[in-house]
């Protein structure tokens, strides 16, 4: 079997996407508490995240969502990284801005550890990409769509997607 370019680029794709789920699995963690959540999407998936973004875009009138939609439909597949909603109970901590984690689930807030957490997971993730030379981009928009899709299930609240992309320039960059 002959394998050619996109094949090639789009396996290692695939691979590079799962060492970034690893890399953010082992990413430090406040309380050694792992509510770390992974996916790749792509096909069908994907296609049905791209149009949820455009939706939020004309829906909320955000032309961004539009923008890293069309990122999302170039790139092959998208990798998340999402935290479950859960304080990790410290005591006499209040960085989420309330007295204890009972105030702070009252009020429906987040545990400021989930946020944290999240971004060292996805920082860790993001390097993997990048020390194999593949493009990418944090994308919040993508996490919000996905999360109106409930595609990364119960219980999460914050999420991050990173399109990946092996072309000939970064479609990530001079987006406009």
């Amino acid at each position: 079997m002959i394998r050619v370019n996109d094949e090639i680029e789009n396996a290692a794709l695939q691979q590079i996407a799962q060492k970034m789920c690893v890399a953010a699995r082992t990413a430090p963690k406040g309380r050694g508490k792992d509510l770390l959540v992974t996916a790749i999407i792509d096909g069908e998936e994907k296609a049905e995240l791209v149009a949820q973004m455009r939706l939020i875009a004309a829906r909320d009138e955000l032309a961004f969502f539009a923008r890293d939609a069309g990122n999302v439909e170039l790139s092959p597949c998208i990798v998340f990284f999402a935290s479950r909603k859960e304080p990790l109970g410290l005591p006499h901590c209040g960085f989420c801005g309330f007295e204890d984690c009972g105030s702070m689930q009252a009020a429906g807030a987040l545990c400021s550890f989930n946020s944290g957490d999240l971004g060292i997971a996805v920082g860790s993730a993001v390097s993997v990409a990048t020390d194999h030379r593949v493009d990418n981009r944090i994308m919040y928009s993508a996490g919000k769509a996905a999360l109106e899709l409930g595609l990364l299930g119960d219980g999460v609240a914050i999420a991050f997607g990173v399109p990946l992309s092996a072309t000939g320039k970064n479609p990530f960059f001079d987006r406009g």
